[in-house]
């Protein structure tokens, strides 16, 4: 709205949008409260105040003190006022005039084109000259009052936008504040109700706040997003939306609502900090990443469904690099690793093959190291700027924005993060945008400390693996190994497995596992296997298994090589007649399982209780026990993670093991492929596992 006689353009109060029959309203400015604006029902109960005239000179006379007062409040100290007793607007009549009514009024600081002014809003009261003593009000008169009371509470609540609504949908302005909401003007057309300027996903819980608002006639506050012009973009995938407070009520005949007046304030700052707090404060209560997929999962809840509609974080590598993510001049790739989260409804990305090619608007945002964002219409990607797997989910996702936001580490990018909406739902803001750069920028420390736990786990991994080499061939027997990290955790490095083959014809297996899950645990199961492998070659004839391990056990406490170390120790030698005479000496460990040819599956315990760890008790005399070991019969030893599961006792897993090793189907398989179909078996695998089996031939 604008003048022509030469007043402020801008958003100004319309003051005949209030309506005439039921509240005068007027608009003063100036600390003398000069009258700008008027409309007719205020000229008929204060003829004598003309546009121009100060309150002072208009209103003379201790009647009016109360407004004056009440002006004064408002304008100086910018609190909404009220004068709270009836106050009489003229003088008494002249000669064949009706008497002017009472009225109560209310005065609000507002800003307008004006500049700073009070809204003044007068409610006459019903004509008591000719009415009988105290009579009752009517049915229209406490509706009139009920009305007017909330208006006033509204425009207290919120001084920075008034408006009524009616039934048919149309929206009229009574205030407007365009500093404080930067200048935007909002693009409320003729006949549309403001419910179609909020956010898709604000209007289903602002339609909940009015229908409970209507039903209790009651007013109701909001924080939702509106949908400001974009008046350089015609472009309608590119309306911009802000966060505002709605204060709103209905205004009721009965049960019948006659239209809705309200306040709004600018709330995109309060909602900025309120959101950015939150999501700080949840991942701050997540436990320590020791995966980045796990880091980037934590974050990828917090946003969706708030902020996008889909978060995906791929992890990145040069080609054919298939250590750690680092720069080079090529182009980048995922890893194979990406964590993905979806609002309901949305459906999930596809899987993605190992080496997945990212698009060319991916690759710009990694060398340029800024968020691209690239807006659409729905369901309809520009498919020379994705891959091709990520446009088809674009498309079937109905998205309307893709923003791409590398993840940068100590100047390197190592992921990638995918932010869309979808279903129809707006692009992102400008605000939306930063937060989410802000949540990701703030992960630099966990991510660097993820990054570093990963190194030192690739270090710990391939010093164990350097170590578990293949087992020799054996005459008349079968040797099969493997070794499996864990798969939901970073953690490596205690569990070991060895075969070598002795002087005299033996061969002697051994098993075992060392308190830790890092590269202490891996270097020192480095240097035990070492050792063991030195004393068991260099052994005398017929030195038992128990001897072995109580060298190592002196010679590792003598060190302080490690805290805790279980083992299984066990000496084979083939007889004459083909069977196998095996010797074993167990230091804490879970007992080896003897699956025999024709009989059922069962565990081998130490007679007369198993010993204790090594490095617990120094100078303890082992034990040793034998068996025979006929053609068929498999010996198998293991790592407590085959049989773990965590907050389950260890008698069940080692009971479920044992009865799915009891199968004639199972003992028909080749020793290696019994081995495979007891990793196969895992889920959720939590610990590493180490296996070593033999079996006569």
């Amino acid at each position: 709205m604008g003048h022509s006689d030469g007043r402020p353009h801008g958003h100004e109060l319309d003051l005949r949008a209030i309506g005439d029959a039921l509240t005068g309203a007027a608009l003063t400015t100036g600390r003398r409260h000069r009258l700008a604006e008027r409309n007719g029902a205020f000229r008929e109960l204060f003829g004598g105040w003309e546009i121009g005239a100060e309150a002072a000179d208009a209103l003379p006379g201790c009647r009016y003190a109360p407004l004056i007062e009440a002006l004064d409040r408002a304008g100086h100290l910018g609190k909404p006022s009220r004068v709270n007793r009836p106050l009489t607007a003229t003088g008494p009549p002249a000669p064949g005039e009706r008497a002017s009514p009472d009225c109560v009024m209310t005065c609000t600081p507002v800003v307008t084109g004006h500049g700073p002014a009070v809204l003044i809003l007068a409610a006459p009261l019903p004509d008591s000259s000719t009415a009988p003593e105290d009579p009752a009000p009517s049915p229209a008169d406490e509706d009139q009052a009920r009305t007017l009371r909330r208006f006033e509470t509204l425009l207290a609540a919120s001084q920075q936008i008034a408006w009524k609504q009616d039934l048919d949908g149309e929206l009229s302005l009574l205030s407007f504040t365009p500093d404080d909401l930067g200048g935007r003007r909002w693009r409320h057309e003729s006949r549309q109700a403001w419910i179609e300027f909020v956010h898709p996903k604000d209007r289903a819980r602002l339609e909940i706040e009015m229908r409970a608002a209507k039903s209790g006639g009651r007013p109701f506050t909001a924080v939702v997003r509106v949908r400001e012009a974009a008046e350089d973009s015609p472009d309608v995938h590119r309306d911009v939306y802000r966060h505002v407070r709605i204060s709103a009520a209905p205004v009721l005949d009965g049960d019948t609502v006659l239209e809705w007046v309200g306040t709004t304030r600018d709330a995109e700052e309060e909602w900025r900090v309120r959101t950015r707090d939150r999501l700080l404060a949840r991942m701050a209560q997540a436990p320590t990443a020791r995966e980045l997929s796990e880091a980037f999962s934590v974050t990828s809840a917090a946003v969706v469904p708030e902020l996008f509609d889909a978060l995906a974080v791929f992890l990145l590598r040069p080609p054919g690099d298939s250590s750690f993510p680092s720069r080079h001049a090529g182009r980048y790739t995922a890893a194979g690793g990406r964590t993905s989260v979806t609002a309901p409804g949305v459906p999930s990305p596809p899987p993605l093959p190992e080496g997945f090619e990212l698009g060319s608007l991916a690759r710009l945002a990694i060398d340029e190291g800024r968020t691209r964002l690239l807006t659409f219409p729905e369901g309809r990607p520009p498919g020379d700027l994705v891959s091709g797997p990520s446009a088809t989910w674009l498309e079937r996702a109905g998205a309307t924005s893709l923003a791409l936001i590398p993840v940068v580490v100590d100047g390197e990018p190592v992921a990638l993060a995918s932010a869309a909406t979808c279903r129809g739902n707006p692009p992102p803001s400008s605000a939306d945008l930063a937060l989410l750069e802000e949540v990701l920028e703030r992960m630099g420390g966990p991510l660097r400390r993820t990054i570093e736990h990963q190194s030192v786990r690739a270090t710990a991994l391939a010093l164990q693996r350097s170590l578990l080499i293949p087992p020799p061939a054996v005459t008349g027997g079968e040797v099969a190994a493997t070794y499996r990290p864990a798969s939901s955790t970073a953690e490596i490095g205690g569990d070991w497995y060895d075969a070598l083959g002795l002087s005299d014809g033996a061969l002697a297996l051994t098993i075992g596992d060392i308190a830790g899950h890092d590269l202490v645990a891996a270097t020192a199961m480095s240097q035990l296997h070492g050792m063991l492998r030195g004393i068991i070659f260099d052994r005398t004839a017929g030195q038992p298994p128990g001897e072995s391990l109580s060298r190592l056990d002196t010679v590792a406490q003598g060190l302080e090589i490690a805290p805790l170390v279980t083992a299984v120790h066990v000496v084979l030698r083939r007889r004459p007649s083909g069977h196998w005479n095996a010797v074993l000496s167990n230091a804490g460990h879970p007992p080896p399982l003897l699956i025999p040819a024709t009989a059922p599956a069962r565990y081998l315990s130490t007679p007369g209780g198993a010993d204790p760890p090594l490095c617990v008790a120094p100078g303890l005399a082992r034990t040793n026990w034998s068996l025979d070991l006929a053609p068929g019969d498999t010996l198998l030893l293991y790592t407590d993670g085959l049989v773990e599961v965590p907050g389950e006792d260890i008698a069940d897993g080692l009971d479920r093991l044992a009865r799915h090793t009891d199968r004639a189907s199972l003992r028909a398989l080749p020793l290696a492929a019994v081995i495979d179909d007891l990793l196969s078996r895992l889920e959720n695998q939590s610990d590493d596992v180490a296996i070593i089996g033999f079996r006569g031939t």
